[in-house]
C-alpha cells in the first residue's frame, strides 16, 4: 500500500496556531471579565452583611475571616482575608453606578492598583488610558507611583479622563509633563552625564521613553540634520506625534534652562517648519529638557506666549511621592500665579 506524502499550504499550521491562540486569548479575556464583576459582586455581598450586623464592633472583620476559611476550603488559593478585603474595597470604589463604566479590557491586578488612587479624576484618568494605551500592570503601577496624572496637570489647564474630543488633539499642552521622570535610563543623578550620554540611554531604552512621553509618539531620528544654505544643525531627538499630526523635537540639557537654549530650540522649529514639515503636518513642536528652570528666563522668554515651545524638567532618579507632589504643586502654583496675573492685566 502506497503512503500518500502531504505538502499542505506553508502557512497552514500557522493559522491554525493563531486560531487556537485566539480562541485562548479571547477565553482568557471572558474569565477574566468574569472574575473582575465576581469580585465585586463578593465585594457588595460583604458590605451588605455587614451593614446587617453593624451593631456588633468587631462583625466585619469576623465575617471576612470566616468567608475566607470556608472560600479557601471549596475553591483553594485566591480568597485570603487580605483579597476579601480587597473586593470589599473594590466595590467601595466602584459602587453601583460605577460597575458599567469599568473597562472590560482591565485586569484584577489593573483595579486593584488604581482603586488605592484616592483623586476620583485621576482613577476614571489611569482607568481609560490603562484600557485605551494596552498599559501593563507594571506600567500603570510606574505611572501611579510617578504621579503622571498630576504631572499632566502640572503644565496647564488639562482636560479631564476619557476626553477624547477633537480639541484635546489639537493642543500640544495637554501632552507635557513637568517632570518627566527617566528612572529607567539607570543614570545617577550624582554622576555628571553628559548630554550625548543621556541621549544615548534614551535610545537604549527608547520603549520605555516612549511610554514616559505619553500616547502617540513614534521615534523618527537622531541627531537629525536639518540644513540651511551654508550651515548645518543637529537636533538630538525627533519624534513624530500621530495623534497630534506634528513633528517634535527635543533638545537635551544637563544643566539650568538659559535664554540661548530657548533661542536655539525656537530656531530649529521654525526651520523644520520651513525644510521638513509635510502639508498635512501641524505646526513643528519643540521641548527642551533641562534639569531646571530660571522663572525669570521663561517668564521673558517666547516660551511665555508660544504654542509650539515648551521646557520642561527631568529627574533621573525615581523621588518620592512626596518629593514630586511638592515639585509638582510649586509647578502648579507657578501656572495659576501667571494665569491670574494674565486675567488681572486683561480686564485692566
Amino acid at each position: 500500500m502506497n503512503s500518500t506524502k502531504i505538502a499542505p499550504n506553508p502557512n497552514f499550521f500557522e493559522e491554525v496556531r493563531g486560531i487556537l491562540a485566539q480562541a485562548r486569548q479571547k477565553a482568557y479575556a471572558a474569565v477574566n471579565v468574569a472574575m473582575v464583576e465576581a469580585y465585586w459582586q463578593i465585594g457588595r455581598r460583604i458590605v451588605e452583611e455587614e451593614q446587617s450586623g453593624k451593631e456588633r464592633a468587631d462583625y466585619g472583620a469576623a465575617l471576612i475571616k470566616e468567608l475566607s476559611k470556608q472560600l479557601t476550603s471549596e475553591f483553594g488559593k485566591g480568597f485570603a482575608v487580605a483579597n476579601l478585603w480587597n473586593f470589599r474595597q473594590f466595590f467601595l470604589t466602584f459602587p453601583d453606578e460605577k460597575l458599567y463604566a469599568l473597562r472590560r479590557e482591565l485586569s484584577w491586578t489593573h483595579y486593584r492598583l488604581i482603586m488605592r488612587v484616592e483623586n476620583q479624576a485621576a482613577r476614571e484618568y489611569y482607568i481609560h488610558e490603562a484600557a485605551d494605551q494596552g498599559w501593563s500592570t507594571r506600567q500603570l503601577e510606574r505611572n501611579i507611583n510617578t504621579l503622571y496624572y498630576e504631572r499632566l496637570l502640572g503644565s496647564g489647564n488639562k482636560k479631564t479622563a476619557g476626553d477624547k474630543s477633537k480639541a484635546e488633539t489639537q493642543n500640544f499642552s495637554e501632552f507635557i509633563k513637568d517632570p518627566y521622570v527617566l528612572e529607567f535610563l539607570q543614570i545617577p543623578e550624582s554622576l555628571d552625564a553628559s548630554e550625548r550620554e543621556i541621549e544615548t540611554a534614551i535610545i537604549n531604552n527608547l520603549q520605555q521613553f516612549l511610554l514616559e512621553m505619553g500616547k502617540g509618539f513614534s521615534f523618527v531620528g537622531r541627531q537629525f540634520r536639518i540644513s540651511a544654505e551654508t550651515s548645518h544643525f543637529y537636533i538630538d531627538l525627533v519624534f513624530y506625534n500621530y495623534l497630534l499630526k506634528c513633528f517634535v523635537l527635543i533638545d537635551l540639557k544637563n544643566e539650568k534652562l538659559t535664554h540661548q537654549d530657548i533661542g536655539q530650540m525656537d530656531m530649529y522649529v521654525r526651520m523644520f517648519d520651513d525644510l521638513k514639515r509635510g502639508e498635512d503636518d501641524n505646526p513643528t513642536v519643540g521641548i527642551i529638557f533641562c534639569t531646571s528652570k530660571d522663572e525669570t528666563v521663561v517668564k521673558y522668554s517666547v516660551l511665555k506666549d508660544s504654542e509650539q515651545l515648551f521646557a520642561s524638567k527631568y529627574r533621573l532618579i525615581l523621588p518620592t511621592e512626596e518629593e514630586l507632589a511638592r515639585e509638582i504643586e510649586r509647578e502648579r502654583r507657578k501656572v495659576m500665579e501667571e494665569r491670574a496675573r494674565y486675567d488681572i492685566n486683561k480686564r485692566g
